[in-house]
């Protein structure tokens, strides 16, 4: 079985390529072969990249935006809904080209949400001074079939995408690849290695959490035991608990707000669920995105007024988080986290007596209509490939991001692969916040990776200079946004 899939896939892709003319070309060889051209021919040299690209069959133009030294594509790509049947159905997925050069290596960055289409740049792409290629995950609108048939939904589908968007611009880039993504799209990265680990030239997943065992979250709640001072830990459990203990006249003024804003509640249930779901992020979310430093700036609880206990929960929870309106923009996330990825539970003893709820399934968050079940099997899988199989693959978190408290992690059979944390760092960890050997090692496997020359591999240093404009903080391509979301 497991054969004959390869071979429909390979056919899928081969389809997939045939020209203009109608001859279909060879299939594209897996990255490390040397079938491939490391230069370009002397027609594709005379070519515009922009005419390169569009040549490919399935690709279309959305727009062309301006900036300096690259160009900028927002484009369509033509999938097979089901890339073990891609003659039953397809549908169109958005990918954006922000290129450098062809004789130069390229990113293949994965959020694991949908795509912006702003120019920004991925830490590796900025440390090698190369091409970005970015992929809209299947489902985030307006990546999604139609109709949307849920099933088609999981990890290997999405990854099927990315090799087939790979295969496709290999022949135009046809240097070195690595594969990169944070939080999600770190997640991303990591299963795409391990269906198709022979596509990248490496891996860099920045912040990418390893749920293998979904109803085992202890190790959660031994990160909120003990992350950052006992001091910080003991306001923030105070305020968070204030919000419960005042629950009657705070729900009454969200519920207000969200008639005036017309925000309803029908995948919860109900406002008294939505309020908790809102009040139970709040300390995840603080850690997620800010940290000891700003511990501080939260009120003491004791003699915080109503609206500032309303206003502080808002700041770093949101109320709108688990509207329905909130809530539509990720129900591809929620699906994954109900069927394959996983979600986490922490049992927050200082709530005891006030919490109704608990920290609520990811099944609950999902509209009723959509048919869901787990697969626990799934995230074993990718656990187990990676300690034996990882090849050139490193793994980037934050010392004080409670995502980290459930890595991955190298076995024996790993090659030429790390595990870092970068100190005091939360959902926004780099390579630059390693400590500076961590990062100087970290920084010249990613250039040896990308086949760059010897000297900047030893210099071990970023090639393109920082543009604050293009490299955005990790935390941001991260989807910095209220929920407790990867």
């Amino acid at each position: 079985m497991r054969k004959s899939l390869r071979w429909l896939l390979s056919l899928s892709v081969l389809i997939g390529t045939v020209g203009s003319t109608g001859v279909a070309t060879a299939a594209e060889p897996e990255s490390g072969s040397t079938a491939v051209a490391d230069s370009p021919s002397a027609d594709a040299q005379t070519t515009d990249i922009k005419d390169r690209i569009l040549a490919i069959p399935g690709m279309s133009l959305i727009e062309e935006k301006p900036y300096a030294g690259y160009r900028f594509f927002v484009l369509e790509y033509e999938q097979p809904v089901d890339h073990r049947r891609p003659w039953a159905g397809t549908f169109k997925q958005r990918i954006s080209v922000l290129h450098k050069d062809t004789d130069r290596p390229t990113v293949f960055r994965t959020s694991g949400y949908g795509l912006s289409t702003t120019p920004s740049r991925s830490e590796p792409t900025r440390i090698v001074d190369g091409n970005q290629v970015s992929m809209e995950y299947r489902f985030f609108t307006p990546s999604r079939p139609q109709p949307a048939d849920w099933s088609k939904l999981d990890i290997w589908q999405a990854a099927s995408d990315q090799h087939r968007i790979f295969t496709a611009l290999k022949r135009v880039y046809g240097k070195k690849w690595l594969s990169t993504g944070a939080s999600k799209g770190g997640m991303t990265a990591t299963y795409y290695e391990r269906f198709y680990p022979r596509d990248m030239d490496g891996v860099v997943a920045y912040v990418a959490p390893n749920d293998v065992v979904d109803k085992e979250d202890s190790a959660y709640d031994r990160f909120f035991e003990n992350v950052g001072t006992k001091e910080c830990r003991d306001r923030l459990n105070a305020m968070q608990r204030e919000a419960l203990v005042r629950r009657e006249p705070l729900q009454k003024k969200f519920e207000n707000w969200a008639k005036t804003e017309g925000y309803t509640f029908n995948t919860l249930g109900s406002v008294d669920k939505a309020y908790e779901a809102v009040v139970l992020d709040f300390v995840w979310g603080f850690w997620q995105y800010y940290g000891e430093d700003v511990c501080d700036q939260v009120p003491a609880a004791a003699t915080a007024s109503d609206d500032t206990v309303y206003e502080t929960i808002d700041a770093y929870a949101g109320w709108s988080a688990y509207t329905d309106q909130g809530l539509e923009y990720y129900t591809p996330y929620y699906y994954q986290a109900a069927t394959e990825l996983g979600s986490p539970s922490i049992r927050q003893p200082h709530l005891d007596g006030l919490s109704r709820y608990g920290y609520q399934p990811a099944r609950a968050f999902v509209p009723q209509e959509i048919p869901m079940r787990f697969k626990p099997w799934v995230m074993r899988d990718v656990d187990d490939w990676v300690r034996k199989n990882a090849d050139r693959m490193m793994f980037v978190y934050g010392a004080n991001d409670p995502w980290g408290a459930e890595p991955f992690r190298l076995g024996k059979g790993a090659r030429d692969s790390y595990v870092y944390y970068a100190p005091g760092a939360n959902h926004g960890a780099n390579v630059a916040g390693l400590v500076e050997a961590e990062k100087a090692k970290a920084t010249a496997r990613i250039l040896a990776w990308a086949g760059v020359d010897a000297p900047a591999v030893r210099a071990a240093e970023p090639l393109a200079r920082f543009d604050a404009r293009l490299d955005r903080p990790v935390d941001e391509e991260a989807t910095r946004e209220h929920g407790v979301r990867p």
